[in-house]
C-alpha cells in the first residue's frame, strides 16, 4: 500500500527547486519561529519529523526562515500549545489535533480516524479534497488566532499491548488502558476505562499498575519507551489509527507578516517532511517487531474478523454521537465520507488485496 503515497515524494523535488532561493527572498525580513512540541523528537516520525524541518529550513530559505524547536515543557506544556500560539505567547507550535478534543470536540478527525482512510487517501483528501479548508475552518470557527500546516504523516500504529491475551469482548469490559483520540471514545463503548497519558507517563503507570493496557504509536516508538517489559502480548491492526497526521501552527498575525516566499517555504518544508516521515516510519517497523519476537517474549496477534467488527460498531456509534454534538465534525466527517465513497472505485481496483495469513 505504500504506493499510494508516491504522488507526495515530488513535493521533494519542488523543495529542490526552492533552495535555489530568489533574491527578493534575501530582502525578507528574517522569522524565527520558536516551535514547542508535543512529543520527544527522540521518538521517530512523532518529534523527529519538526526536527527534521528545523534543520533544513535556514539552507532552504537561505536564512530567511529559521527555526527553534523546544522539546516537550521545555517553554510550553504540551496541552498549552493551541491557546498559547493563538494568543501570541509563542509564535508557532508542533502538536497534533485530538489533543484539543476538550477544547474542541471531535477535534481528532483531522489527525486520524478509526477504520479511516490509509496514508494515501487521507492526504488525498486533506490535499486536493476540502480537507485543508476544513481543518483551517474549524480553529477559525473555534476562535483561534493560528494558521495550520499539515506536517508530517506516520504509519500504522499497533492496536495495543495486554498483560493477558484478548479472546472476547469480555476481556476488555473495566480494563483500564491508555488510549487515544476518537478509539478511545469507541473503546469506552466496550466496557474500557480509558486515560489520554502523555507519552513519558505511561511505561511508570503500566509498571505500577495504574493502567493494566495501552497504544501509543508504531512498533518503533512504543519499543523506545519499554512498553514490552511490562506487557507481553501486542495487537494488530491499528484500527484506530491507520495514518497520523500532525500539525504545525504559527500565530495567523505572524503567518500573515511573512512574505509569501517565506510561506512557501514553511509550506514546502511540510509537504517534504510529510513524505520523508512516512516513508521512514515504513522502513523502521519490521526490524523492531522481529526484535520484540525473538529476543523480548512478545507475542504479536492480530485481531480476529469478529472484534474488528465489533470495534467498528462501536467507532460508528461514536461517530453518529459525535456528529450530533458537534456541527464541525458532523461536516468534516459527512466530507471525509463523501471522498472515501468516491475513492472506493479506485480503490477496489488498484491495489492488491491484503496477503491472506
Amino acid at each position: 500500500m505504500q504506493c499510494r503515497l508516491m504522488k507526495c515524494v515530488c513535493w521533494v523535488v519542488v523543495l529542490g527547486l526552492l533552495i535555489a532561493v530568489t533574491p527578493a527572498a534575501a530582502k525578507d525580513k528574517p522569522v524565527l519561529l520558536k516551535v514547542p512540541i508535543c512529543f520527544s523528537t527522540a521518538l521517530p516520525g512523532l518529534g523527529s519529523t519538526i526536527k527534521w524541518v528545523e534543520e533544513r529550513i535556514q539552507l532552504a530559505s537561505a536564512g530567511s526562515v529559521r527555526m527553534k524547536v523546544y522539546e516537550p515543557g521545555k517553554l510550553i506544556a504540551p496541552f498549552e500549545i493551541l491557546e498559547s500560539v493563538s494568543k501570541g505567547k509563542v509564535n508557532a507550535g508542533y502538536s497534533i489535533s485530538g489533543y484539543w478534543e476538550g477544547k474542541i470536540p471531535g477535534a481528532s478527525i483531522f489527525s486520524t480516524v478509526p477504520f479511516g482512510p490509509e496514508t494515501g487517501e487521507f492526504l488525498a483528501w486533506i490535499w486536493y479534497g476540502n480537507g485543508r479548508q476544513l481543518y483551517q475552518k474549524m480553529y477559525d470557527d473555534a476562535g483561534f488566532n493560528v494558521h495550520v500546516i499539515p506536517c508530517g504523516i506516520i504509519a500504522p500504529e499497533t492496536s495495543g499491548w495486554f498483560k493477558d491475551p484478548i479472546v472476547s469482548l469480555d476481556d476488555l469490559k473495566g480494563l483500564k488502558m491508555r488510549f487515544y483520540g476518537l478509539g478511545g471514545k469507541a473503546m469506552q463503548k466496550l466496557g474500557v476505562s480509558v486515560s489520554l497519558l502523555p507519552g513519558g507517563e505511561i511505561f511508570p503507570a503500566l509498571e505500577k499498575g495504574a493502567i493494566d493496557a495501552t497504544e501509543f504509536s508504531m512498533p518503533a516508538i512504543d519499543a523506545r519507551l519499554g512498553f514490552y517489559k511490562v506487557v507481553k502480548n501486542n495487537y494488530f491492526p491499528g484500527w484506530h489509527q491507520q495514518a497520523t497526521l500532525f500539525e504545525l501552527l504559527i500565530n495567523k498575525d505572524v503567518w500573515n507578516a511573512m512574505s509569501e516566499s517565506q510561506q512557501m517555504i514553511v509550506e514546502m518544508m511540510c509537504r517534504a517532511a510529510t513524505a520523508d516521515s512516512f516513508a521512514y516510519t515504513e522502513a523502521i517497523q519490521a526490524e523492531v517487531m522481529n526484535t520484540n519476537v525473538k529476543n523480548r517474549g512478545v507475542t504479536i496477534h492480530y485481531w480476529p474478523e469478529e472484534m474488528l467488527a465489533a470495534f467498528k460498531q462501536a467507532w460508528e456509534d461514536v461517530a453518529a454521537e459525535l456528529a450530533s454534538q458537534s456541527p464541525m465534525f458532523k461536516e468534516a466527517y459527512a466530507d471525509l465520507s463523501a471522498f472515501r465513497a468516491n475513492y472506493d472505485l479506485w480503490e477496489a481496483n488498484a491495489f492488491l488485496p491484503r496477503a491472506k495469513r
